[in-house]
């Protein structure tokens, strides 16, 4: 049979060294080892197919049930099924439909979780100090960006170069989103204040990277500020749903990011007017309230003559009061230094050493190690001062004997079994099972 298998193996990727088929996608299953498992469909056959590991990381898309792809490969067979299957080494969703109904099967999943909730979204810093961007270091947006914020108020800015359309677009720039928010607030590259995540105008297939459902959950779980400017006024993307705020265009980012430094400078010197107004009125109002109550006050000599008297009066009291307070201390004192005699003091501590021996003499008789002197032996374990029973003894893996003149470690052989290793090896290890 191994003969036959293998033949026929060789007939089939021989004859089929390369197709290109377009079907539904049924069954999909990712297995533990990335390897991606499907079925390949159309109204009247099935195709079973497996995408090894690398190649299905470099999926721009999550595959699932009921997606209509294009899948490249060769068709081989399964000898441990006697079935024929394709190897997927690409696949890509088949027709701008297909898009757009991925997409709102994850739109829709996605909203369920809460990321596109309005009670989520942050406000933005008024005048943010650093200003993170995630987009092609090379294109025009980040011209265009650069520009609108010089012209309305220069800030430092940070670019995270990340491709914007491709296969690697979506990891990349979903780990641009993470690492500007992985920043040290004070470190070496400052932590920005606000993050823009833009790129230009494009089909749905150009900015699917940002329909990625990583980049969703990097945005909707970055602890900074972030505002989507992706494509023009009319492209929406999810990342749109999960920012804080969503820009039309790029240039527009830049200007919901920053105010205008000429209208903030205009708006300063009107408030340090009617600020200095203000307080020049306030002045005035309370050089009037002032004299008018100076009128009305009455004299000063008038005013401290009888809290002069009174001040006499307190005082003559206070050195009659202090002379007999001194006196009553003064008996009271000599009341209780009568029984403070050293004779009765040292009485009392003699008796206290007596009491401080006994207890020593009682704690010297009650150490566990006192007997060990007449050949005797504690037993002790890690974490335990003192296993005292045979059962104890068999559960600990060490044990350590104390002897008069020191101590020995003894291992029990106690403890939890190791588990067998399993060995692998061998082509049959290599081989995908099919699920």
């Amino acid at each position: 049979m191994s003969e036959v298998s293998a033949m026929l193996k060789r007939t089939v990727e021989d004859r089929f060294g390369f197709v290109r088929l377009r079907g539904e996608l049924s069954g999909v299953k990712r297995a533990a080892s990335g390897h991606l498992y499907c079925c390949l469909k159309d109204d009247a056959a099935r195709l079973d197919g497996v995408m090894w590991r690398g190649a299905a990381q470099r999926l721009a898309f999550v595959p699932e049930d009921g997606i209509e792809v294009v899948a490249s490969g060769k068709l081989t067979t399964y000898p441990g099924r006697s079935t024929y299957q394709i190897v997927i080494e690409r696949m890509e969703i088949a027709g701008e439909g297909a898009l757009l109904a991925l997409l709102a099967r994850l739109k829709a999943r996605l909203e369920a979780e809460g990321l596109f909730d309005a009670g989520r979204k942050r406000p933005l810093p008024f005048l943010p100090r650093t200003i993170g961007v995630v987009t092609s270091p090379t294109g025009a947006v980040i011209r265009d960006i650069l520009h609108r914020l010089s012209g309305r108020f220069p800030s430092r800015v940070l670019v995270w170069p990340v491709l914007v359309q491709g296969q690697d677009a979506a990891g990349q720039v979903a780990a641009a989103v993470r690492g500007f928010s992985e920043l040290a607030a004070n470190g070496a590259v400052p932590r920005p204040d606000l993050v823009i995540v833009a790129r230009g105008g494009g089909s749905i297939e150009d900015l699917w990277a940002f329909n990625d459902e990583a980049v969703v959950r990097a945005i909707a779980a970055s602890a900074i500020p972030v505002i989507s400017a992706v494509g023009h006024e009319t492209d929406t993307t999810l990342a749109d749903f999960a920012a804080d705020l969503r820009a039309p265009t790029p240039t527009a980012a830049a200007e919901l990011a920053v105010p205008v430094l000429a209208e903030l400078a205009t708006q300063i010197a009107e408030l340090a007017l009617r600020k200095r107004r203000g307080q020049l009125r306030l002045v005035a109002l309370a050089g009037e309230r002032l004299a008018a109550r100076i009128e009305r006050l009455p004299q000063p000599q008038a005013v401290l003559a009888q809290r002069a008297q009174r001040l006499d009066d307190l005082g003559e009291r206070l050195r009659r009061g202090l002379t007999h307070r001194v006196d009553l201390a003064r008996v009271h004192l000599a009341q209780r230094a009568a029984p403070l005699r050293p004779a009765l003091l040292e009485a009392r501590v003699a008796r206290a050493g007596e009491r401080l021996a006994g207890l020593a003499r009682l704690q010297r008789q009650l150490s566990p190690d006192a007997p060990l002197a007449r050949g005797y032996a504690r037993v002790s374990a890690p974490g335990r001062a003192l296993v005292a029973s045979k059962a104890a003894a068999a559960s600990e893996p060490r044990l350590t004997l104390h002897f008069h003149d020191g101590t020995l470690e003894v291992a029990t052989g106690a403890g939890p079994a190791q588990a067998p290793r399993r060995r692998l090896g061998g082509r049959a290890s290599e081989q995908p099972k099919l699920l």
